[in-house]
């Protein structure tokens, strides 16, 4: 499946657009503020029903309009296509759509569009907290395992009425009865976390290694308290702590994930460089595992990644993405002479157009 064309009105700085993409690459040129990764993010959220870049669907509103539509056309190996489309209201109206049926629940959709992006937002994952791991863990496993979606929610659910019985007083009886339903979903969690991770780390290290030219070494460690045993006995053990805290201090809400090179933080020790190597091999690796689940390559949007990167990772990088394992390919920078010399290097079909202030060109 590939993306065959897009219709955009009021996405962001977008006001009107409507583009047609080659079904492998496709190359954005534009300078910094000109709408490159808003049309990035609004093929994102054709998949993943939200956008990549902010939690509240407001945000993607042009300021000028009351609404923002985006319809995508996506056309399957046998020739049929399906339109997925989403508009969202000023007014907090939103909906979502697939051959014209609006869906009861948006996590229905997730993972039927596999899709990969990186992004100059990504050093969040390095430099930010947990939460911004946590998350990047939860979108790749709600796309690849519908029961981890699922699960993940109702957690989420029962952890939002706990801390609320904590913050009320905490009822006995009924932090008990949170405590053993959010085990058995933590366990799930935190089986699938585990089992992902450890495909993830060494597929990440042999792409950095591709990448770098293995001039360092990279790892990838999973924290979890769920080490320490069932979550319902460590929720006994934090009972009186999370009474006078008012929030529930231990699960799997708080795990994280510890990146490394050659055995040191990767916050403390990483070059812009060596970070952005990082985590375009995090990605590729990503794409690796949900291609051999899906047995289809998923999207891969590249954004503004070459920036920081010297010529030897570049050129690395492309060797990568050009090989007949990759399918539909979207790169952006703002180096419209790199973009062109990116096209003279990776032989096959591809489309080349730029962004000037919002306009698609």
């Amino acid at each position: 499946m590939y993306l065959r064309k897009v219709t955009i009105a009021g996405f962001k700085n977008i006001l009107s657009a409507h583009k047609e993409f080659s079904p492998k690459l496709n190359c954005i040129s534009g300078l910094n503020g000109s709408g490159k990764s808003n049309l990035m993010d609004a093929i994102y959220y054709l998949s993943m029903t939200k956008s990549y870049f902010s939690t509240l669907d407001l945000n993607t509103i042009n300021y000028l309009s009351n609404v923002c539509k985006v319809t995508g056309e996506y056309q399957r190996d046998d020739k049929t296509t399906d339109i997925v489309a989403f508009s969202i209201e000023r007014e907090g109206g939103k909906s979502f759509k697939r051959n014209s049926k609006s869906y009861s629940k948006l996590a229905d959709h997730i993972g039927l569009i596999p899709i990969v992006m990186v992004s100059p937002y990504d050093t969040c994952l390095i430099n930010e907290s947990g939460e911004e791991r946590r998350r990047f863990i939860n979108s790749i496993l709600s796309q690849l395992d519908r029961e981890y979606l699922r699960k993940l929610q109702s957690y989420n659910q029962l952890l939002s009425q706990r801390n609320r019985v904590l913050k009320d007083g905490g009822n006995q009886e009924l932090l008990t009865l949170f405590s053993e339903r959010m085990s058995l979903y933590a366990s799930y969690i935190y089986q699938k976390r585990g089992e992902f991770i450890a495909k993830l780390a060494p597929i990440t290290q042999k792409y950095y290694k591709k990448i770098s030219l293995g001039r360092e070494c990279v790892s990838i460690t999973y924290k979890s308290e769920l080490l320490n045993g069932e979550l319902v006995d460590l929720l006994a053990d934090s009972l009186e702590r999370d009474k006078v805290l008012k929030y529930t201090s231990r699960g799997v809400h708080r795990d994280d994930l510890i990146f490394s090179m050659d055995s040191h933080n990767f916050k403390l020790c990483g070059s812009q460089g060596q970070q952005k190597s990082f985590l375009i091999a995090l990605k590729l690796a990503q794409f690796e595992i949900m291609r051999a689940i899906h047995g289809q390559p998923p999207l891969l949007l590249l954004d503004d990644v070459f920036d920081k990167l010297d010529i030897t990772r570049v050129e690395s990088l492309l060797s990568l993405v050009s090989s007949e394992e990759f399918g539909q390919i979207f790169i952006s920078d703002s180096n419209k002479t790199r973009i062109e010399d990116i096209l003279k290097k990776i032989n096959g079909e591809s489309i080349l157009f730029e962004i000037i202030e919002g306009s698609v060109l």
